[in-house]
């Protein structure tokens, strides 16, 4: 399947060009061999395996070095421990990050598979959107048809929101943002930049009831949900709004798919929070915190700046800067490794033990 189904075909590129936007250096037997690869025009990126020979595709693994040797690609960008694996006749651009280096050139080539795009394919404000005479929007907001946007809403231009999207009365939203298709986001500040995909649920009301003999009494959620500049938020994850105060999620923060952030939850600048974490009420992520797939984070705790969470891992108390942390309740990870390779070796030893008394091995009664 190609890119062009769903995406606009990119500008070509000669390999000259690719290597001077990379930072790669362009290889070849010699000078001419440069000029004449140089001259090669690319119109597209694959895998190694799929690339075709005017596409773009990289190595940067020993996993898919014997790939290398096969590709059909048009150029490859590699590092230099690789470069010698490559066919010859294949231009070769030499990179110390190579996937650092292919992702510049994706970036340039398909600008508009970064952020959910209009889907009606109309800017300004297309028919059949609902937008209320109060609210405010720049010129080049491009509103989507079944997009509804409330009274007293503010939206910065180049911001897209897509259709059947939901913006609350009294949002405000940046410039350059992009709400996905069926999102909502009411009771929130959205700061320049910030992507929302499709069906999140931003601001929805926190989880709180005070028992009573009564039954469970609701308590109101008044706080809000503040998301600054450049972060992403993936598709179907929820952050509820603060009871007193604010959720917030910091500048350039990154959260996954199927996430759950509950209310009065504070994630610094450029954490990464991966799919099917959870975190609960009034806990703190300094900056930079990765949590991997499937985290719990118990409520009213801290996470220390550049700490990272394994995946599957069940935090319970404080986790001081900078460390990684893992298992269920999550610990140091070399303490967690000890403790899962201690009960390994007592379960095998029980086997052992067991199939001797089944053998009739075992000490006599």
């Amino acid at each position: 399947m190609s890119h062009e189904v769903f995406f606009p075909l990119p500008v070509p590129m000669t390999v000259a060009e690719v290597a001077a936007l990379s930072g790669a250096h362009l290889t070849a037997p010699s000078e001419a061999d440069v000029e004449a690869f140089g001259a090669r025009r690319i119109t597209g990126v694959g895998t190694l395996e799929t690339a075709g020979p005017n596409e773009l595709a990289f190595c940067d693994t020993f996993l898919f070095s014997e790939m290398l040797g096969a590709t059909r690609a048009g150029a490859v960008i590699t590092s230099d421990r690789f470069a010698r694996k490559a066919p010859e006749g294949l231009p070769v651009l030499v990179s110390p990050r190579p996937a650092a280096a292919f992702l510049a050139i994706t970036r340039r080539m398909f600008p508009s598979a970064l952020r959910p795009l209009p889907i009606f394919g109309q800017e300004g404000v297309a028919p059949g959107a609902q937008v209320h005479p109060r609210a405010r929007l720049e010129d080049g907001v491009t509103v989507d048809p079944g997009a509804v946007i409330g009274p007293g809403a503010e939206i910065g231009a180049g911001t897209v929101v897509c259709a059947g999207a939901i913006v609350g009365p009294n949002v405000r939203i940046g410039r350059d943002c992009a709400i996905g298709p069926g999102a909502s986001v009411i009771h929130a500040f959205l700061g320049n930049g910030v992507i929302i995909h499709g069906g999140a649920r931003i601001g929805s009301d926190g989880f709180g009831y005070q028992p009573s003999p009564a039954g469970h009494q609701k308590v109101p959620q008044i706080g809000r949900v503040v998301i600054q500049d450049n972060a992403e938020i993936g598709a179907n994850t929820t952050i509820d709004r603060g009871a007193l105060t604010d959720t917030v999620i910091g500048e350039g923060t990154k959260i996954d798919n199927l996430v759950q952030i509950a209310h009065n939850v504070v994630i610094g600048r450029h954490c990464i929070v991966v799919s099917q974490t959870g975190i609960s009420g009034s806990t703190t992520l300094g900056d930079f915190v990765m949590l991997g797939g499937q985290v719990g984070v118990v409520g009213h705790v801290t996470i220390g700046t550049g700490a990272q969470i394994a995946a599957s891992s069940n935090v319970k108390g404080d986790v001081p800067p900078g460390v990684r942390w893992g298992g269920s309740p999550a610990k140091p990870v070399r303490e967690w490794f000890r403790e899962v390779t201690t009960l390994k070796r007592l379960a095998a030893a029980s086997a052992r033990r067991g199939e001797k008394e089944e053998d009739g091995e075992g000490p006599e009664e």
